[in-house]
């Protein structure tokens, strides 16, 4: 057998290629055994670096001095951007100029190169890597998408065809009814002077009789006919129906079957998303735990969001919002610049406090103790709020003048970037009324929406396309009807909604597939929830207690 193609043979050295390896040159990279350690070394000794095998690569080779060939250079000149060795920092060259330690710039790109490494295989490549089986996807359905284009234009021909078709049936009746009109007038006509012949035909066998007869009273009996006779009837005259198609009709035929819209190219900045590293899965316990209990002083408390797992914002039916710490003191309080109560409250990524005001139709931000207005709606009221992983923010809101519309739009900063209303068949996708309809993203960047009015958890992906609906889970323990109040998404992409009715909060996954209830705890009407970064569970009680309870193992 070759041992150079045998997988179960030993490395042997290189230079008499019989011996097991046992050690290595680390400048060369040549393997070696101990006896020929000195042939290898015999040409340069001091440019060898000799290593147990088990070390290879694991001596620094420097570079060689371009000016002192002796030397390696374990330097930096900074003003150069070159290395040098020691002898070169002296020369004049160099002089004055900022030298670093070789060795330490090389351990930072070191670090730069591993976190690069890192970056690339966890999260560059798996993104391109899912884009690419997206626009496969996409080829590969353009078969099936173009087929039920062509599919939907047969359909719609074929409709147009019937339609044709009972347009020729019905002319075809009315053409035979109007002949028969036609008909009847022209047969009575003609019965009329077929009489008229009658009555010249017996007049004249009279007047025959009258002429061979030699009785004077037959001749003095006789009446002239002749002037009622040339009285002639009126004519009639009956138009023919002419059929007129419509001038042009190719043309206006096509403008009424319809057209293909043109096929729009174009690109969309920031339209992909970076994947990000897969978070490690855990588990639900089996029995959540009640970690802390802070009493806000809010008669009536619904919405809750983390600043961090330490420090979290509250508001409820008051002009104030209150920054508990999680040994339940009041650690910050800020009013609405309104001087009313603030429909819903976010942090932003950079931990300032975000409120959107019913009274002034606007969505605010709390920087530095500063109150700036972000965005004022026209026709529209701002209910609920969420800030996204890209730092855009979701707003609930509901119309005005007829308070019968709700849409969910996302804004980048100020500016208007995505509405979703309606779904695919242009039905909306949520209650048209006033309720709250608290919002979250889901790490899968789907929008879950928890529409009070529909009594259902509303699941859209990024584009704004319905994904599922969610309206509670058949429990012979629930006794009351599922009305969802706030709605949040852990790192599990489980979506969690408070059942205030029902003193709990439905755990679902990514799919809308009910996984369990959170029923313990002491639960009492539940109303807004925020999950924080550690998966820790926050739930704001009506009644004015706020709650933080682990869920997960």
């Amino acid at each position: 057998m070759d041992p150079s193609s045998s997988a179960q043979d030993v490395i042997r050295c290189d230079l008499c290629e019989t011996a097991i390896v046992q050690m290595y040159c680390d400048f060369c990279h040549v393997n070696l055994c101990k006896p020929c350690i000195g042939e290898h070394i015999a040409d340069d000794y001091s440019k060898h670096q000799i290593v147990q095998f088990q070390q290879r690569k694991s001596t620094l080779i420097y570079p060689q001095c371009k000016t002192h060939e002796t030397e390696r250079c374990k330097l930096q000149c900074e003003e150069c951007n070159t290395s040098v060795c020691s002898l070169c920092i002296i020369t004049e060259t160099h002089k004055g100029h900022t030298i670093s330690i070789l060795l330490d710039i090389f351990n930072s790109k070191r670090e730069v190169i591993r976190k690069d490494t890192e970056e690339l295989e966890q999260i560059l490549s798996p993104t391109y890597k899912e884009i690419a089986t997206i626009i496969e996807a996409q080829i590969a359905n353009l078969d099936g998408e173009y087929g039920k284009l062509s599919t939907a234009v047969t359909k719609h021909g074929e409709e147009f065809h019937k339609e044709i078709d009972n347009i020729v049936k019905k002319l075809s009746t009315e053409i035979e009814e109007v002949k028969n009109q036609h008909l009847s007038t022209l047969k009575k006509h003609l019965d009329e002077i077929k009489q008229i012949i009658y009555q010249t035909e017996q007049t004249l066998l009279q007047l025959s009789r009258i002429d061979e007869s030699n009785e004077v009273s037959m001749t003095m009996e006789y009446s002239s006919k002749i002037e009622e006779i040339s009285k002639l009837p009126p004519k009639v005259k009956i138009s023919l129906p002419v059929f007129r198609p419509k001038g042009q009709y190719t043309e206006h035929l096509y403008t009424l079957f319809g057209s293909l819209t043109e096929l729009t190219t174009k690109t969309e900045e920031n339209g992909y998303k970076l994947k990000k590293p897969e978070t490690p899965s855990r588990e639900l316990l089996e029995e959540p735990e009640l970690i802390t209990t802070i009493n806000t002083g809010y008669e009536k408390l619904y919405s809750v969001t983390c600043l961090s797992e330490e420090e979290i914002w509250t508001s409820g039916i008051v002009d104030d919002m209150k920054c508990f710490n999680i040994q339940s003191s009041l650690i910050k309080k800020i009013k609405t610049k309104s001087g009313k109560c603030p429909n819903d409250i976010a942090v932003t990524g950079d931990g300032d406090l975000m409120y959107s005001d019913w009274k002034t139709k606007t969505v605010n931000k709390v920087k530095n103790g500063q109150t700036e207005e972000m965005i004022r709606l026209q026709g529209w009221v701002p209910v609920n709020l969420c800030v996204t992983s890209s730092g855009d923010l979701l707003v609930t809101m509901y119309s005005v003048d007829d308070k019968t519309q709700s849409k969910v739009v996302r804004y980048s900063g100020s500016t208007e970037k995505q509405t979703i209303q309606f779904d695919d068949e242009g039905k909306p996708l949520y209650s048209g009324n006033i309720y709250i309809k608290y919002i979250s993203e889901n790490k899968n960047l789907d929008i879950c929406v928890a529409d009070y009015g529909a009594a259902a958890v509303v699941v859209v992906n990024q584009a704004g396309n319905l994904r599922f609906k969610y309206t509670g889970y058949p429990s012979t323990t629930k006794n009351e009807p599922f009305v969802p109040h706030g709605i949040s998404t852990d790192s599990q992409s489980q979506i969690l909604t408070a059942d205030r009715k029902n003193h709990c909060i439905h755990i679902l996954d990514q799919d809308g597939q009910f996984l369990r209830y959170i029923d313990n705890c002491d639960l009492e009407d539940p109303f807004g929830l925020c999950v924080y970064k550690n998966n820790c569970l926050f739930v704001a009680e009506w009644r004015g207690k706020l709650k933080k309870i682990k869920y997960l193992r």
